[in-house]
């Protein structure tokens, strides 16, 4: 699967290098005013968190390791991890560099759009995007069918059966669909739901278990950096929802629904 976004990465990317430097370029804030500036960087740190977000269903995919008392499930897990970050680091760093010096502030949130053409090379790469998103939609769906599907037995005493499961993940599905083609403002939605919904469980939560749990001496060195990220999470769980939701109403002023 990770060959699958070093693909439409690797197409962006090249593809931005073979366009080359656009006649226009402008590599100023995109925002004519301080305080949209401001809010603009709220929602690119939201972009951000929801680009190195994922720790919401690490514990999902680490339960089904065996894990033994002489080899527990966190060494593999650990190794999965950091090879996971440095795979994202290399496909989207170079996308966001090269996009922003070939195109500078006019990129679209979709840097695909900027390219235009070819168009073959766009559609290819639109490919490798709806392969990667259809095994990951369903890691991250995988704990909201469960909860649906316990909420429908115990509480509305439903049969478990498969075509529960069936009817209830096909409704999930087909209304998330429904929301994503109504709202598509892509840059918004990703620094909104970057700092509201991955913020916590990525950046600060787990640095409070870690307190709870290991009770490190007070102002020692693990202590401090701990307690800087719970702080530098919080506040990105504050501020980046309000520079996304920003970015969605100035957007919203002038969308017509499937136009």
């Amino acid at each position: 699967m990770k060959s699958i976004p070093t693909g439409y990465s690797t197409i962006a990317w090249s593809a931005s290098v073979h366009k080359g430097v656009q006649p226009d370029v402008d590599y100023g804030y995109k925002a004519s005013t301080t305080s949209g500036t401001v809010f603009d960087f709220f929602s690119a740190l939201g972009d951000v968190a929801f680009a190195y977000a994922g720790h919401n269903v690490v514990l999902e995919i680490q339960a089904t390791i065996p894990s033994k008392p002489g080899k527990p499930s966190k060494g593999p897990m650990w190794k999965g991890v950091v090879v996971a970050y440095i795979v994202v680091a290399l496909c989207y760093f170079p996308v966001a560099l090269i996009g922003y010096y070939m195109f500078g502030n006019k990129v679209e949130d979709n840097i695909l759009i900027s390219l235009e053409k070819p168009t073959w090379l766009i559609v290819a790469a639109n490919m490798f995007v709806v392969i990667h998103v259809i095994g990951s939609y369903q890691i991250y769906a995988i704990p909201v069918f469960d909860m649906l599907e316990t909420l429908l037995v115990k509480k509305l005493h439903f049969r478990p059966s498969r075509k529960l499961r069936f009817v209830t993940r096909n409704i999930y599905v087909a209304f998330t669909m429904f929301v994503g083609i109504c709202f598509p403002f892509f840059g918004g939605l990703l620094g909104f739901f970057g700092g509201f919904a991955f913020a916590p469980t990525t950046y600060f939560l787990p640095c409070i278990m870690w307190l709870a749990i290991c009770k490190p001496k007070r102002f020692s060195l693990s202590w401090i950096i701990n307690w800087i990220c719970i702080i530098l999470g919080f506040l990105l769980m504050i501020l980046s929802p309000i520079g996304g939701l920003r970015t969605i109403i100035l957007n919203a002023k002038d969308y017509k629904f499937f136009s």
